[in-house]
């Protein structure tokens, strides 16, 4: 079973996610949006599309998205196939979180690694 496939997204803590924000933008280039992140889509050496993109946001600390996890980052991997993937965590004795999202961005599912960082998996919807 394939299990992590790339990067989803990259998203950590700020005091002031809004200086943050304009500080990566001004300095890095970066786009941040109003929403607070970016997207970076994927393409080949050429620019081509890739067929995916990462996501880069800056959250308020102590956001609740990243509970209960103790770091002030959170990493989403993308996956082929979350609920077997969380099953396989699951028999293996890894924290698997009982909640999961199921929307239009994809399906969602946390397990906590063994230094207590909360990890997003994600399954992109089909064709993302």
């Amino acid at each position: 079973m394939k299990r992590v496939t790339g990067i989803g997204g990259i998203f950590f803590e700020a005091k002031d996610p809004a200086a943050l924000g304009a500080w990566y933008k001004r300095h890095l280039g970066i786009d941040v949006q109003p929403w607070g992140g970016a997207a970076f889509d994927w393409s080949d050496d050429a620019g081509n599309p890739g067929g995916g993109t990462t996501a880069w946001s800056v959250f308020a600390a102590g956001s609740d998205p990243f509970a209960p996890g103790r770091a002030p980052f959170m990493i989403n991997y993308r996956v082929h196939d979350l609920a077997a993937l969380l099953q396989a965590l699951r028999d293996e004795g890894c924290d698997v979180l009982d909640k999961t999202d199921d929307g239009e961005y994809g399906k969602f599912g946390w397990v906590i690694d063994p230094e207590g960082n909360k990890v997003e998996l994600w399954e992109p919807p089909p064709g993302r």
